[in-house]
């Protein structure tokens, strides 16, 4: 049995983390499942890719902190670029004949480059069933319910698509009563629970000792995720530790990102160096072993990074993105209410109040959370088992005319 997915990219690594996270459970969990994943992300090459599983690389598109999409690397004009990409799915889809094509966040893909795609399933493969997959928060309602009357979503969805998986819960944000989506979409929303992430590949232990902790230090990883736009948290919190008093023994982590510029992860290694118990890198494919091993984590408030700091119970500090989109603020205020982590706008960041929020959740007793639901993955993964078994027992037949009538009829006796 075939899937395809489509991850939808332009800023940061969010969406092809949650993507790849996903379609290694599937692959775990389906032994007759194949899986092509067509997407742009610089850094898909850079995780360790399950067997069963391969990938087209689009051209790079980047969405700046304006929110307006702009070809990353090429040089080329955003318009042929995306007519280039979108004839590359449609040939994917053509070929590669999926059963099922998941699709990530956008019903018609970016400036609707999936839309051919879409329309010849629904001609040519009418038999391939769509799934949307929505993150639990897209945006501020003021934001993405004019978005998506403007992009048609509400009518793609009630043509095309025949599920809407979301990886949230209800009871943090209702996307159907928060965005005002009519019956016809409504209806088919299913809510799945958040992503728990599992153990990374080294124990805490292994890690504690790679670094050389003493049993006295606390280790405090900082991770912006992507970090092209993670400079100011990370510049913030090494300004913190000239006034973390002698009481506390810190050991600092601190992953930059892989999209931070250059100049930029320079000038941070430049003023790391003045702190010896700081260690500064770039990337690692194995996040959830240092967020496992840590005290406590400083973070921007990204999906990912959010689900592995709720996978973990870790006391955590974090600083949401506002913009291109608001959607970290509105989790991490949501999460903050509950008392599960605590969180500072970017407006109030300093040095001082990043430090005291970090020392309070330090000393408050991580014991009596309410249980947030961390299911998506075997949500999904049963959503998924049940339409290929669907699928396998039904002989696949098209009736296109008068004269195959009784044909139809013979099948459906015998079957």
């Amino acid at each position: 049995m075939r899937l395809m997915v489509y991850s939808h990219d332009g800023f940061g690594l969010g969406n092809i983390r949650r993507m790849l996270a996903i379609c290694t459970h599937l692959l775990d969990s389906i032994p007759e499942l194949s899986i092509l994943v067509i997407s742009g992300s610089p850094m898909l090459h850079s995780f360790r890719l399950p067997k069963r599983l391969d990938y087209i690389k689009l051209p790079c598109l980047n969405r700046g902190m304006s929110g307006e999409m702009s070809v990353k690397y090429l040089g080329t004009e955003i318009d042929e670029t995306v007519k280039f990409r979108s004839e590359l799915i449609l040939s994917a889809i053509a070929n590669f004949k999926p059963d099922i094509f998941l699709v990530d966040k956008k019903p018609y893909g970016i400036r609707n480059e999936l839309k051919a795609a879409i329309e010849y399933l629904k001609i040519k493969l009418p038999e391939t069933s769509l799934i949307l997959l929505l993150r639990d928060i897209l945006d501020h309602p003021d934001v993405t319910i004019p978005e998506w009357q403007k992009h048609g979503n509400n009518e793609a969805i009630h043509r095309f698509y025949d599920r809407v998986l979301v990886v949230g819960t209800p009871e943090i944000f209702d996307i159907c009563q928060e965005y005002q989506l009519p019956p016809m979409v409504a209806q088919k929303v299913q809510f799945c629970g958040y992503i728990r992430t599992e153990l990374g590949r080294k124990s805490p232990n292994l890690i504690r000792s790679e670094l050389r902790l003493s049993p006295e230090e606390q280790l405090i990883l900082v991770t912006p995720g992507g970090g092209e736009d993670g400079y100011r948290l990370i510049d913030t919190y090494l300004s913190s530790l000239v006034l973390l008093p002698d009481s506390y023994k810190f050991r600092s982590l601190i992953i930059c990102g892989p999209e931070m510029p250059l100049e930029h992860q320079a000038s941070l290694q430049q003023k790391a160096a003045a702190y010896p118990q700081v260690q500064i890198g770039e990337f690692t494919d194995d996040l959830m072993s240092y967020i496992a091993a840590a005290d406590a984590v400083v973070a921007m408030g990204g999906y990912n990074t959010t689900c592995e700091i709720l996978s973990a119970g870790k006391p955590a500090v974090v600083v949401p993105r506002i913009k291109p989109s608001r959607e970290q603020c509105i989790r991490a205020e949501h999460l903050s209410k509950l008392g599960i982590l605590a969180a500072i706008h970017p407006n109030d960041l300093t040095p001082d109040i990043l430090l005291r929020s970090l020392l309070q959740q330090l000393q408050t007793p991580q014991i009596s959370f309410p249980t947030i639901n961390l299911d998506g993955l075997p949500k999904i993964s049963q959503y998924i088992s049940a339409l290929l078994a669907k699928k396998k027992s039904v002989i696949p037949f098209c009736y296109k005319s008068p004269e195959q009538l009784p044909e139809l009829m013979m099948i459906a006796k015998l079957g």
